[in-house]
């Protein structure tokens, strides 16, 4: 492939899966991005020449990129403020406060270009607190937390987020309140206890030190602040932060028997970009630990992952003793919808 195509081939691919998942400035910028952007500077001629794969399930380098001009927009810099949401303008108009961006803010640009995309996206909790209370209602025991991926440990308190669907599941007083359109049965009534709750991160973000939340903040898309709400609520009850580290070989050394403990571990849109042979070891980690388990220390694994299905992610759930498989339904990768559908397999 021609190597100036590839990076305009990546911005439209992302742009288009932008647009289904509900924003169509980030398409519109994208696009732009992909028909207008030149090689030329050190900046630009870094991401025409990025080596490998620039795509979605690979270094994701259309998000990266997105994710820094957002930086750029809500340190007020470069004039991005005026043109981006709320704000309308005309395509010229965007097309040159970005590329005044690209050259003005080129170092800022360039640093934040070195590490992948961190979307901790808290409506993903939305099927945490499915899981949750459908755990409680089949094992009567406190649960103990592992997240795999768990960026800037957000999702690591969904039990203090409150779930509404036409009935509600969670607590009196909830941090904050997720609503998405969901298919299905109402998950069980029976309400989680959470004793304790651990996370690991190759690159763990503390949303209370201000760069870090700036990055959590950015890789939400500008024409989305419903996300950013959300976010900033679930900041302000941010608690432990991950720990930084290998999540497998982390996981080796959280897997002993919790008694009177059902430990729960999972991940969302995480565990797709763990290398072949990180994921082979840590299935076989996790199904060693589940033969291991027993009725008063089981242990349950929990994945929102894209399979080879469509529309949305995969859920699914194995719980030991027994190794019992089920299949959990469907969500949108960023939680607005969820297909609750809980069957044996």
């Amino acid at each position: 492939m021609d190597i100036f195509r590839r990076l305009p081939d990546a911005l439209r691919e992302q742009a288009g899966s932008c647009a289904e998942l509900g924003s169509p400035f980030m398409h519109r910028l994208l696009m732009l991005l992909a028909d207008r952007m030149r090689p030329g500077t050190p900046l630009t001629d870094r991401l025409f020449g990025w080596p490998g794969d620039l795509g979605p399930r690979a270094d994701s380098v259309p998000l990266r990129l997105a994710g820094a001009l957002h930086a750029v927009r809500l340190l007020d810099r470069a004039g991005l403020a005026a043109v981006y949401p709320p704000n309308i303008v005309p395509d010229d108009t965007l097309w040159a406060a970005v590329a005044r961006a690209l050259e003005t803010e080129a170092s800022l640009i360039d640093r934040r270009m070195g590490s992948a995309p961190q979307t901790n996206e808290v409506r993903r909790s939305a099927v945490l607190i499915a899981v949750g209370h459908w755990l409680a209602d089949r094992v009567d025991l406190p649960l103990v937390l592992s997240e795999l991926g768990a960026s800037g440990g957000l999702n690591l308190n969904w039990d203090h987020f409150a779930l509404e669907a036409g009935w509600r599941r969670g607590p009196v007083a909830p941090a904050l309140t997720l609503r998405p359109e969901w298919q299905g049965e109402a998950p069980p009534d029976s309400r989680p206890q959470v004793t304790e709750r651990r996370g690991v991160d190759l690159n763990p973000l503390d949303p209370h030190d201000p760069p870090d939340r700036l990055r959590l903040r950015a890789y939400l898309w500008p024409d989305q602040p419903d996300r950013m709400a959300l976010t900033d609520a679930a900041i302000a009850v941010a608690g432990h932060v991950a720990d930084k580290g290998d999540a497998i070989q982390w996981l080796a050394g959280w897997l002993a028997p919790r008694p009177g403990h059902l430990h729960l571990i999972y991940h969302t849109i995480a565990w797709q970009y763990f290398p072949k042979d990180a994921q082979a070891r840590g299935r076989a980690l996790i199904e060693a630990a589940g033969a291991a388990a027993t009725a008063d220390s089981p242990l349950v694994w929990f994945g929102m992952e894209a399979d080879a299905d469509c529309p949305g992610a995969a859920l699914t759930l194995r719980l030991w003793p027994g190794d019992q498989r089920f299949a959990m339904g469907r969500a949108d990768f960023h939680g607005r919808w969820v297909r609750w559908d809980p069957r044996s397999i």
